[in-house]
């Protein structure tokens, strides 16, 4: 049977609501699943700063995970302490809970249960003290961080922000996903865009 114009009008209508309604029930899955992942799988953190030098750069822009994360000696994590800082912070995993930290300032070596650490992801050796003792037993549940950057990095030698709780650990840098441009030429270094691994110290 054929439809009269006023009928075909009606259909055409009816499909488009049809068709709106099916775009925005996409979009609110989609913005839905966007929030989801990035609240609970992985978000995006800005690198501040020069302490993790020359493995991450001010401005990087990195991927952090904490889905079933457990942080282990040379993972580089992101973590918040506010009584040291409001906002996120870089670091590497240097020991975990039980390990004993010594460095040889004169030296630049960082002992970790009196074995020396192999570390080539580091800028210079370590010889900024900050005010470190003689040696520190990390405690349950907690972490030793240290910046990449050693001598222009506070971290875990600094007694404002000294053994990390784990609670405080946003999750693992697993991916840089934009480079911060460079200070003195502006560019960006697309080619470091890739995978963080972390280095089994």
């Amino acid at each position: 049977m054929n439809e009269t114009w006023p009928e075909i009008k009606k259909r055409k209508l009816k499909e488009r609501r049809g068709e709106t309604f099916d775009w925005i029930q996409s979009l609110v899955v989609a913005l839905f699943a966007c929030v989801l992942i990035f609240t609970f799988l992985v978000r995006v953190v800005g690198v501040v700063g020069t302490s993790m030098l020359n493995t991450l750069h001010p401005g990087d822009r990195i991927l952090v995970s904490n889905l079933f994360y457990t942080p282990k000696r040379g993972d580089i994590i992101v973590l918040r302490k506010e009584s040291f800082n409001s906002e996120p912070i870089v670091k590497r995993v240097i020991a975990t809970e039980g390990e004993t930290v010594t460095i040889d300032f004169e030296g630049g070596i960082v002992y970790v249960d009196g074995v020396a650490l192999d570390e080539p992801y580091t800028l210079e050796p370590t010889h900024r003290r900050i005010d470190f003792g003689d040696s520190v037993t990390v405690p349950e549940g907690c972490l030793f961080v240290m910046g990449d950057n050693r001598n222009h990095s506070s971290d875990s030698r600094d007694s404002r922000l000294g053994t990390v709780d784990t609670r405080c650990v946003l999750g693992k840098a697993v991916f840089l996903a934009f480079p911060g441009a460079d200070d003195v030429t502006g560019k960006r270094e697309f080619g470091r865009i890739g995978l963080i691994d972390g280095v089994d110290a």
